[in-house]
């Protein structure tokens, strides 16, 4: 049986924990080599400790010093858009390295794993843009492939208690990110994102909706692929689902809406009402935000390791 391949994670908060209790008990392909952190009391390294993981508290740097480093493959980073700027100057002096970025700096190119990944096999530092992207972007890439997509807009809605420090320290970052990969990934010629923190109690799960304005399509194929797309989405997020049927309206030609930086669209509007609900493998349940982040990111790794197998 082949080896696992050993992998890094940068980040011993929320995400980064997450992220290493799901490859310790899900993966088949990634095995967890060394949990890295800066706060020798948190408690992602204490949790790392405890399931028989090598851990830093001293960062990439220290990363770099340890005897486990010549054997790591991929590294995630679970820090913050910043902070991924150093890292990856740290990283990118080892080719045989690969990044996976769950912040929102966007070094790398945008990866949504069941749109783009194939496109970007061999590219050493892929970005998961956002928790809200993950969620939606999937939706605006499969009317896309029915029918051009003139512009796409997103609201993501998650519970506040899921919003923790990095997530708040990168609000501009998510609404900049996750605009652009809706075009640069999902194909919309014009893209907007729009986060919210819901303070409700108890807490919601996560909530998205998307709005596209495309050609004129037909509306059963368009439901067809956004089902397909569903599906795809689920195998590595099983709480991810159509929270009520697809709707349609009708924008006509003689009352067509304006759109900043595209100007007067006329087509077919599609609103998606989506809802993302965590394993609760570390985080609630509540905290599908966050959950789809860190299992998009390990369905990422584990495709590479697959691809690189094929090769």
């Amino acid at each position: 049986m082949k080896e696992k391949t050993k992998i890094a994670i940068i980040g011993s908060g929320n995400i980064g924990t997450d992220l290493m209790i799901k490859i310790l008990r899900l993966s088949p392909s990634l095995e967890m080599s060394v949990m890295v952190g800066i706060d020798p009391n948190s408690d992602g390294l204490a949790r790392a400790k405890r399931m028989g993981v090598a851990t830093c508290h001293t960062g990439i740097d220290g990363l770099l010093q340890m005897p486990e480093w010549k054997d790591i493959e991929i590294v995630f980073d679970a820090t913050s858009a910043r902070a991924h700027h150093y890292n990856w100057e740290k990283v990118k002096a080892f080719p045989d390295k690969r990044m996976i970025d769950l912040t929102p700096a966007a070094i790398g190119p945008y990866l949504i794993p069941p749109v783009n990944f194939q496109d970007n096999i061999d590219v050493p530092n892929l970005n998961m843009v956002t928790c809200g992207g993950q969620a939606t972007i999937p939706i605006v890439a499969a009317v896309n492939q029915v029918a051009k997509v003139h512009y796409g807009e997103i609201v993501a809605s998650i519970s506040s208690k899921s919003a923790g420090p990095g997530t708040r320290a990168n609000i501009d970052e998510f609404t900049e990110t996750t605009a652009e990969a809706i075009e640069k990934v999902g194909g919309a010629e014009k893209g907007k994102a729009i986060i919210i923190l819901n303070p409700a109690e108890p807490p919601l799960v996560m909530r998205d909706t998307v709005f596209t304005l495309s050609e004129e399509a037909d509306r059963s194929a368009i439901k067809d692929s956004i089902a397909k797309m569903v599906q795809e989405v689920q195998k590595y997020v099983p709480g991810y689902a159509l929270h009520q049927e697809v709707q349609f309206d009708v924008i006509p030609e003689d009352k067509p809406v304006f759109i900043e930086g595209l100007g007067y669209r006329q087509g077919l509007k599609t609103t998606v009402l989506l809802k993302v609900e965590g394993a609760g493998h570390y985080l609630p349940p509540y905290a599908g935000n966050l959950d789809i982040m860190t299992s998009a990111a390990r369905a990422t790794g584990e495709y590479l390791v697959a691809a690189h197998a094929k090769q």
